[in-house]
C-alpha cells in the first residue's frame, strides 16, 4: 500500500491536507480529507455571560464573522425570548446578504478563479490571483469591487468590515443612517454590472471543464437548507428542509430549535472536523451537502426577477437536481446577484431606516438555538446557560462541517479518476484541491496564510521509499 500526501490543501481559507491510498497497482483504494487544525471556540465560551456571546462569536471567522454574529444573536434572542423590531431584523438581513456577496466574491475571483482562467494543468507558479491579474486585469478589478461592495456595507452597518459588534442580542445597535443609505444604493450599478458579466463570462466557459463537471464530487446525495413557506431562498429565517437527489422531500418544517432530533456528529480520529449526517439514515449513510449548490436546488425562485431568470438557465443543466459540485462556483454567482436585488429592495423601504431597533430583556429561556445561512451553507449555534445567564455548553455546527462526508467522498472520486500509476501529475494534484475549493471550506477561520502557500507531495512505497514527489 503507498500513500499520496497533500499538506497543506491551497486556496482554501484555514489550513488541512489530503491522504490518497494506492494498492500496489497503482490504484486509488481510500482517500481522507483532513482538517488539522483545533477550533475549541464551544469550550472557550463556557462561563461567559450570554449577552456576548455575539460579539465573542464574531471572532471566529475573519471572512465570514457576520454570519457567526447573526447566528448567535438568534441563539440569544432565543434565550430572551423575544421579537425583535422589524426594522432590526431588516438591517440583519443586509448585512448578512453584503457578506454573502463579498464572501463569494472572494471563493470566485481570488481562490477559484485561477482554474478558470488559466487551466487546471497550467504552470502553479502563475495559477493564483497575481497570475489572475496579469492574464484579465479588468476581472481582477472586478472581484476587488465586488468584494470591497459587501465589506462597504459591512462596515457602514456595523462599524468595521471584520469582527463588527452591530447584531446584538435583541436587534442590533444603532439605526441605519440617510446618508448611508443613499451611498449603498449609488454603488448598487455597478456591483449588479459585475455579477452579470462574469455569470455571461463563466457560463460559456463550462463547456471546457466537461470532465470535471464529471468527476468534481458529482453524485446522488441529500441537500439540507432553510427554506420558507413559498419555498423562495431563505438567508436568515425559515424551516429546516432535507430533500433527496431526484428533489422529493425527506424531512420537512423542522423547527431550527430541534435540529439534534434530525442531525448527529460523527467523529473521526482523522479530522478535528465534525461529520454531521442525517440521523434516521445513520452514520455515514446519511451523508448531505449545504450552502449555494443545495439552496438553489431546494429553491423553488429566488424571489427576485433577475436571479429567477439565471436560476431558470441554471436549472437547464440537469433534468433533476444539479447534482455535480463543480456548480456551486456557478451557485455562488446567482446567489451574488439574488443579494444585490435583496439589499437594493430593503434599502428602499421607508421603515428601514426606522429608530426602534432592539428590543430588551432579560433571559427567559436556559437553552437557544440560532440558524442561519452562511456563505458556505447552514451554520447552528446552540447555547445553554444556568441562572445567572452563564454559558454552560454550547455547540456549534459549522457549514463546512455538514460538507464533511461530501467533501471526503469527492477527494476519492476524483482521485480515482485521476490518478493512475505511480507518478503525480501536477493537474493531477491540483484537481484533487479544486474538488474541496467547490465547496470554499471555511477551516482555521480567522487564520489564514499570507501570499503562496508551501505544498509537498510524496508517493511512498510500502517500505517508504520515495517514488515521485511534487513540491510547490
Amino acid at each position: 500500500m503507498q500513500t499520496v500526501v497533500i499538506d497543506p490543501v491551497t486556496r482554501i481559507e484555514g489550513h488541512s491536507k489530503i491522504t490518497i491510498q494506492l494498492d500496489d497497482h497503482g490504484m486509488v483504494q481510500d482517500a481522507h480529507f483532513h482538517v488539522t487544525q483545533f477550533r475549541g471556540f464551544e469550550k472557550l465560551c463556557e462561563g461567559r455571560p450570554f449577552y456576548e456571546m455575539p460579539a465573542l462569536m464574531a471572532r471566529i471567522c475573519g471572512i465570514c464573522p457576520v454570519s457567526h454574529l447573526i447566528a448567535s444573536a438568534k441563539a440569544c434572542d432565543a434565550i430572551l425570548a423575544v421579537r425583535i423590531p422589524e426594522t432590526a431584523e431588516k438591517l440583519r438581513r443586509i448585512m448578512n446578504l453584503a457578506q454573502i456577496v463579498q464572501s463569494h466574491a472572494l471563493s470566485f475571483f481570488h481562490l477559484s478563479s485561477p482554474d478558470f482562467l488559466l487551466g487546471m494543468d497550467s504552470d502553479p507558479a502563475k495559477r493564483n490571483i497575481f497570475g489572475v491579474a496579469a492574464h484579465s486585469p479588468e476581472m481582477s478589478r472586478d472581484g476587488v469591487r465586488l468584494r470591497k461592495f459587501g465589506q462597504e456595507i459591512i462596515e457602514l452597518l456595523g462599524g468595521k468590515r471584520i469582527h463588527p459588534a452591530w447584531v446584538v442580542p435583541g436587534g442590533v445597535s444603532e439605526p441605519l443612517k440617510v446618508e448611508y443609505r443613499d451611498k449603498i444604493l449609488k454603488s448598487i450599478p455597478e456591483a449588479k454590472d459585475i455579477v452579470f458579466r462574469t455569470l455571461a463570462w463563466f457560463k460559456r466557459q463550462l463547456e471546457s471543464f466537461r470532465e470535471e463537471i464529471r468527476t468534481f464530487a458529482n453524485f446522488p446525495s441529500l441537500f439540507m437548507a432553510l427554506t420558507k413557506e413559498d419555498g423562495n431562498l431563505a438567508f436568515y429565517k425559515g424551516w429546516l428542509r432535507l430533500v433527496d437527489a431526484d428533489g422529493e422531500v425527506v424531512q420537512d418544517h423542522v423547527d431550527p430549535a430541534d435540529y439534534q432530533e434530525y442531525i448527529g456528529e460523527a467523529v473521526e480520529p482523522w479530522s478535528y472536523l465534525k461529520s454531521p449526517y442525517y440521523k434516521p439514515l445513520g452514520y455515514p449513510k446519511g451523508m448531505y451537502r449545504v450552502g449555494p449548490l443545495a439552496r438553489l436546488n431546494m429553491a423553488k425562485r429566488c424571489g427576485t426577477p433577475l436571479a429567477d431568470q439565471e436560476l431558470a438557465e441554471f436549472r437547464e443543466l440537469e433534468r433533476r437536481f444539479v447534482l455535480s459540485s463543480f456548480y456551486y462556483h456557478y451557485a455562488r454567482l446567482i446567489e451574488a446577484l439574488f443579494a444585490i436585488e435583496r439589499i437594493e429592495a430593503y434599502l428602499e423601504e421607508p421603515e428601514i431606516l426606522g429608530k426602534h431597533v432592539r428590543a430588551y430583556a432579560g433571559p427567559n429561556n436556559y437553552n437557544g438555538v440560532g440558524v442561519a445561512e452562511a456563505p458556505r451553507g447552514t451554520l447552528i449555534h446552540n447555547y445553554r446557560i444556568d441562572e445567572s445567564g452563564l454559558i454552560t455548553h454550547a455547540n456549534l455546527i459549522i457549514a463546512t462541517g455538514h460538507n464533511n462526508l461530501a467533501m471526503n467522498r469527492g477527494v476519492l472520486q476524483v482521485a480515482k479518476h485521476f490518478i493512475k500509476g505511480r507518478t503525480i501529475p501536477e493537474g493531477m494534484l491540483n484537481r484533487v484541491e479544486a474538488v474541496i475549493r467547490c465547496y470554499d471550506p471555511c477551516l482555521s477561520c480567522s487564520t489564514h496564510a499570507l501570499g503562496q502557500m508551501r505544498l509537498h507531495l510524496e508517493l511512498r512505497d510500502a517500505g517508504g521509499t520515495v517514488l515521485s514527489e511534487v513540491k510547490r
